[in-house]
């Protein structure tokens, strides 16, 4: 069973949802991917305690501050893409990082598990900075996952699922200097 709440924040409302293992999805209302994965009949809109705790989480994160803890998380999706986006979880609270570096770090995380298990696999093959965009791009937990913090390599503030304003604005939020990734776009 899925359940689902409602959050209003400063950027427009958005959808929670959650399972017994943890939190599954959060979206801005009308943001491509919206909702993906719930299925009608197995929904049931309830506050749960995890709610408040994302909802608490929320608060102090559009405050202008980083929550000092971390709610749970129930991410589906390939194995790829919660491999993404568990290095997107590890992308500190004001800084961004480009889809090529996220490639890099996928790429050599294969090939130390490659190394360590000692057995051949596709891990020497090296990971596509596309291939890490479809999946940064459907992150279904937008905010916690912090997806927004992807950039492409000339600094260029790329697509995100909530729409690029919104993608400006969550960066402002955290003090990100624009101008530095406009710099870096004009080089």
């Amino acid at each position: 069973m899925q359940y689902i709440s409602h959050y209003r924040s400063p950027l427009g409302g958005m959808l929670l949802a959650a399972d017994e293992q943890g939190l599954t999805g959060l979206w801005f209302e009308g943001q491509k991917y919206f909702a993906l994965h719930l299925i009608d009949g197995e929904t049931e809109e309830r506050e749960i305690p995890l709610f408040g705790e994302v909802k608490r989480w929320l608060d102090i994160y559009f405050s202008g501050k980083e929550p000092d803890f971390k709610v749970p998380l129930h991410l589906q999706g390939t194995a790829f893409q919660r491999e993404v986006w568990e290095i997107l979880c590890g992308i500190p609270y004001g800084k961004t990082v480009t889809y090529g570096e996220i490639a890099g770090k996928v790429t050599q995380n294969r090939r130390n598990l490659q190394i360590s298990s000692k057995t051949p696999s596709y891990a020497s093959a090296r990971t596509s900075p596309r291939a890490v965009g479809g999946a940064v791009g459907h992150n279904p937990v937008s905010v916690i996952v912090p997806c927004h913090r992807v950039i492409g390599a000339d600094g260029s503030l790329t697509g995100y699922a909530g729409g690029t304003d919104r993608k400006v604005k969550l960066l402002k939020l955290e003090n990100v200097d624009l101008n530095l990734l406009n710099e870096e776009k004009n080089r």
